[in-house]
């Protein structure tokens, strides 16, 4: 697998300060694939510098002219497609199909709609005797996981461009190989030199240099919600801008009127996609309890028809954690009804696709992010009971809501503690905000809201 021995700063592939290397493994396999450099804090300050160098030119650049360049980016990107999904697939193990129509195909729709928003959005508006101007905030540090590698990349660096502002990107370590051919797409497009920047590291060493960094001024990261709420500290103590994507425990609500086959095989499909390492994932299903039982089967039947049709897991200790839930969740007096601790198989970091019935709220698997393959199915005695279950955590950043008709689902949905409600199936929009209530993070991407994230306002009064 093709690799770049060096940084992407200031439009150029540089060497990196430091010797360290960073292992790439197929997780389907666990055989190396790849070595990039580890990043140091010298690699930071070099590719903030860049950053920094470029942006006066770069916010000046006419909105017009910065969709020009974003939709090239997407020409790019249209054109490695292919490219794209098989990197995807080999250092993360999503399934070449998903990687093909989700890992590649939705980072393209997302650019494209940052090359139409580019262009059309309102950036002075007439407030009274004032003109307010939308500018960018400065210099982005984007720190991004490897569960969608490409499509956080692309949610934090197209609207920072589409804003005027200039970007250093730190990827997860599991995947940098997406990083990297996504710098490549950037070099292609034509983007200016520093306007983007890559430096391949760990979290710990070059996430936090980058996070910390006195030339950076807004920090967009997702992952977890633990590291979410240092970064959040670190960035407080320095008055910086910061949008966290954090954790979620998302709630799929069976409202006793919807056609609950249907609910419970898109609520199963739900999880299983990218084998459950999605953080909106509807990993708590919740049923009437004169359907429970129903709906136990149906989920169990719909997972074991999974099998071996999802990935592996990112990495062992990724598969050593989910493996160590469901051993807490039997633990507990939850009741497996397919899937289990087991390795499926002797070699990659494969789980089971894993259903529990009898959970109650409090237990852990329905309280703690998992990022596995794994449902607990929760039963409600009312609406206000299903309410308060799907409630209670510290997480709001998806759900589902299915019933007989959308009044009484939307009813449900506009009373849920989360940032984003999927009526009866309702598609993915990449134009619609993205985010969370409670410790689910701060701040929106996608669309719009997205794009504000990278502006600051300025008034003129006349």
């Amino acid at each position: 697998m093709k690799a770049h021995d060096g940084m992407y700063i200031g439009g150029e592939w540089r060497a990196a300060a430091g010797t360290d290397l960073i292992a790439v493994v197929d997780p389907a396999d666990e055989q190396v694939i790849a070595h990039v450099p580890a990043g140091t804090a010298e690699d930071v300050d070099a590719a903030v510098s860049a950053a920094r160098e470029a942006f006066p030119v770069w916010a000046a650049t006419p909105p017009t002219e910065r969709a020009a360049k974003i939709a090239a980016l997407r020409d790019v990107l249209v054109a490695r497609k292919d490219e794209i999904a098989e990197t995807v697939t080999a250092e993360l193990g999503a399934p070449l199909p998903f990687s093909q129509t989700v890992q590649a195909g939705v980072p393209i729709l997302v650019a494209g709609s940052y090359a139409e928003l580019a262009a059309s959005y309102a950036f002075e508006e007439k407030v009274g005797n004032s003109t307010v101007y939308a500018e960018p905030v400065g210099v982005v540090g984007a720190i991004t996981p490897w569960n969608y590698p490409l499509h956080q990349i692309v949610a934090k660096v197209a609207p920072a461009l589409a804003a005027g502002c200039t970007v250093v990107l730190k990827p997860a370590e599991d995947t940098p190989l997406t990083a990297q051919l996504f710098a490549e797409a950037v070099h292609e497009a034509g983007i200016p030199a520093g306007v983007f920047n890559l430096v391949t590291g760990l979290g710990p060493v070059a996430g936090q240099a980058l996070a910390e960094h006195g030339g950076v001024d807004l920090v967009s990261f997702t992952g977890s919600t633990a590291v979410g709420k240092q970064i959040g500290a670190a960035a407080g103590a320095a008055v910086k801008r910061v949008a966290l994507e954090l954790g979620g425990k998302s709630a799929n609500v069976i409202l006793p009127s919807a056609d609950l086959a249907k609910a419970v095989g898109v609520g199963i499909a739900n999880v299983m996609g990218n084998s459950g390492q999605t953080c909106s994932a509807w990993t708590r299903m919740l049923v009437h309890t004169s359907q429970y039982d129903e709906a136990v089967a149906l989920a169990a039947e719909a997972a074991v028809k999974y099998g071996d049709r999802i990935g592996p897991l990112v990495n062992a200790k990724q598969q050593t954690r989910v493996r160590g839930y469901i051993e807490k969740g039997v633990a507990e007096g939850a009741r497996l009804v397919a899937g289990g601790p087991e390795a499926p198989c002797e070699q990659g970091y494969f789980v089971s696709p894993t259903v529990f019935a009898d959970v109650t709220p409090e237990m852990t698997i329905a309280q703690e992010e998992i990022f596995g393959p794994v449902v607990s199915i929760i039963r409600y005695e009312d609406e206000d009971d299903a309410l308060r279950i799907a409630n209670g955590t510290v997480y709001g950043l998806a759900g589902a809501v299915w019933a007989g008709d959308d009044a009484e689902a939307v009813a449900f949905a506009r009373r849920m503690d989360t940032g984003q409600v999927d009526i009866n199936g309702g598609r993915f929009n990449p134009l619609a905000p993205f985010g969370g209530y409670k410790q689910s993070g701060v701040g929106r991407e996608l669309g719009s809201h997205g794009l504000a994230e990278y502006l600051q306002t300025k008034s003129l009064q006349f």
